[in-house]
């Protein structure tokens, strides 16, 4: 499925891109031109994520115990270099038609192109949202957000061009064509910080770990938990923690309550990698606090 998506979004961005050459040479609209601009960046953009969803989803090997998931937000940090670049090249050409304006010819083709481009603009999305609910990918979800963008930005044209064409106010064009320019650039920041963080293994959002906690506490021999770590690469999600259990339980009972919880968090978050650690500790004392023992010393 996650091919799929990566194989719709190129598809779609290369029939864009045969519209919107078409439209522009036919209405020299600069919002046009920034919308094309964007179509070429998409397709650079879905191919690298084509290459990064299919090396995410190589298994681990002895050079990558951890898998490959992190070619995930790396194309997703590409994604936000075009998207970084279309948007300074659109800014460039939009200022130029504000100090220079031109009309905007054969109107109707323009506006005939950009609703198709909302069409299969929306499609897409449709259907990359149904595959990141399904995997979790944020290489497709990179891919989506600046869809997304292209959407208002498509709506944001079709207005330049009613408005220049059939008010012969060629200003406005290039107005939108700024606005979009911002817009897009905003998209670029928001795609890279995700894929930054991810990159840098920042944790899960606090409600994920507060629901590890809780499922961990819900086994009574489950005394606490501490030193929960996690992080997400690409699809693959890793969550290790250390659980408390009293010492004088036997060691088949400790480990079978800690396969159980491992086996909950996995339930909860599929595909997830995780590692426990049983750590003995004394009895609870009136102070409500379990205290770690300390090893056994007889053999040294």
């Amino acid at each position: 499925m996650l091919r799929l998506a990566t194989y719709a979004s190129a598809a779609t961005a290369t029939l864009l891109i045969a519209a919107k050459l078409v439209a522009w040479f036919m209405t020299d609209s600069v919002a046009i031109l920034s919308s094309l601009i964007d179509s070429l960046l998409d397709l650079g953009a879905s191919l690298i994520t084509l290459l990064a969803v299919r090396q995410a989803m190589v298994p681990a090997d002895s050079e990558h115990r951890f898998g490959h998931g992190k070619a995930e937000p790396l194309a997703a940090i590409a994604q936000a270099g075009f998207i970084a670049g279309s948007a300074v090249l659109l800014m460039i050409e939009a200022v130029g038609r504000l100090i220079d304006p031109r009309p905007i010819a054969a109107t109707e083709v323009g506006l005939a192109v950009m609703g198709l481009s909302i069409i299969a603009t929306f499609a897409l999305v449709a259907f990359q949202h149904y595959v990141i609910a399904r995997a979790g990918s944020v290489a497709i979800k990179a891919d989506s957000a600046h869809y997304r963008a292209d959407l208002a930005a498509n709506l944001g044209v079709i207005a330049a061009l009613a408005v220049s064409g059939y008010f012969a106010l060629p200003f406005v064009d290039a107005i939108f064509g700024v606005l979009i320019a911002i817009y897009i650039a905003y998209s670029a920041w928001a795609v890279g910080s995700e894929s930054l963080q991810m990159l840098m293994d920042r944790e899960l959002p606090d409600e994920d770990r507060e629901r590890i906690k809780k499922i961990a506490l819900s086994y009574p021999d489950v005394e606490g938990v501490h030193d929960l770590r996690t992080r997400r690469a690409g699809p693959d999600t890793f969550i290790q923690m250390h659980l408390d259990f009293n010492g004088q339980l036997s060691l088949n009972r400790v480990h079978a309550t800690a396969d159980a919880v491992e086996k909950e968090i996995m339930e909860a978050f599929p595909d997830a990698e995780v590692l426990v650690h049983e750590d003995p500790v004394t009895p609870k004392a009136s102070s409500g606090a379990p205290q770690q023992m300390e090893p056994d010393k007889t053999d040294e």
